[in-house]
């Protein structure tokens, strides 16, 4: 794919109060145990103003090995998501390990005549990096329903969610830039410098899956990005070797700035080992003098801020900021039209 032939940036149209959202099974399936955060994830949305349903596939208990239901099942759902008019977003209820195998049977035609937020982490950042390679659409990489709305947010301080409420709704509603991201004491600055450019990311090994298939990122997409990533899970030698999968085919010499999110349970990085993530990311990234912010809350270790894939981002590592400098969704009147900012 050349770079005149990169579709441009495909926003969806602001939600506005009343709005269906539909939490669906895009991956993995709901535990009976966890039934209970699906309920929470409704009183969460409808706080914000929002009408909330359950697709069919979201039943406690319904499985096929690891997935809520087979691929081809999945991908009949979610077509038919994308398909209604009457739905303006859709909340996945967790992730798992079953988006690679429909990638190939969504309908993008659909998604290009009326886009609409797909919002989750893990497994559904596959799908955000695909679709905005094959669309443009921005992806939500924000939180989902399971280990999000219905979990970590339960589980923060009553501040904390409504700082949260706020921010997801103006993701979801405003037509204007949020601008700087809400940060915490625990960023950490690993290299400094300021970068500005489109967030692209999400786990790591589902970026470098991504990359293994036939709708992998064009490597001109990098071109001036801020690469997000987190982990769950693994060791730190796979760390390593993913972030050298993204040397060896091209990324990180494209790339403006990175952030890296809170790391959770992976295998030697426990306190007091060595080497340490931030030694593990400076040394792939050699001489690369871009800035790299770290430990940042987006990914599994949630409450998630938002991350939306195609955006622009102003980072400063040595401040340690992070801020969205235009908004994640377009007016909710009129055509959809791709953005004509930037391919």
């Amino acid at each position: 794919m050349t770079g005149s032939a990169l579709p441009r940036l495909l926003r969806p149209r602001a939600l506005r109060p009343g709005d269906l959202v539909v939490i669906a099974s895009l991956s993995g399936p709901l535990p009976a145990a966890y039934e209970p955060n699906v309920e929470q994830t409704v009183v969460v949305l409808e706080r914000m103003g929002f009408r909330v349903r359950r697709a069919p596939l979201l039943q406690a208990g319904r499985r096929h090995w690891w997935s809520a239901a087979t691929p081809t099942e999945i991908a009949a759902e979610l077509n038919g998501l994308l398909r209604d008019p009457e739905v303006r977003a859709i909340v996945a209820s967790d992730g798992g390990q079953t988006a690679l195998g429909y990638l190939d049977l969504i309908d993008v035609e659909a998604i290009r005549a009326d886009p609409k937020p797909i919002l989750g982490y893990s497994d559904i950042s596959l799908l955000h990096l695909v679709l905005y390679a094959r669309t443009g659409l921005v992806g939500f990489h924000a939180d989902m329903a399971v280990p999000g709305f219905g979990g970590h947010w339960q589980s923060a301080t009553v501040a904390r969610r409504a700082e949260l409420e706020k921010l997801y709704s103006r993701l979801l509603t405003g037509t204007e830039a949020i601008g700087a991201l809400p940060a915490s004491p625990s960023w950490e600055c690993w290299r400094p410098g300021r970068a500005e450019g489109r967030l692209i990311g999400g786990v790591i090994n589902r970026i470098v899956l991504a990359q293994a298939t036939p709708f992998a990122l064009p490597l001109e997409r990098f071109d001036g990005a801020v690469l997000f990533w987190e982990e769950m899970g693994g060791l730190a030698s796979h760390v390593w070797s993913y972030l050298h999968v993204m040397r060896h085919c091209g990324i990180l010499d494209r790339i403006s700035g990175m952030v890296v999110g809170v790391p959770r349970e992976i295998n030697g990085l426990e306190p007091g080992a060595s080497p340490t993530l931030p030694e593990i990311v400076l040394d792939v990234l050699g001489n690369r003098d871009i800035p790299v912010l770290g430990n940042v809350e987006f990914g599994h270790a949630g409450p998630n801020l938002p991350m939306p894939v195609g955006i622009r981002a102003g980072l400063d590592a040595q401040q340690r900021t992070l801020s969205l400098l235009e908004p994640a969704v377009g007016p909710h009147t009129g055509p959809v039209t791709p953005s004509t900012a930037d391919q």
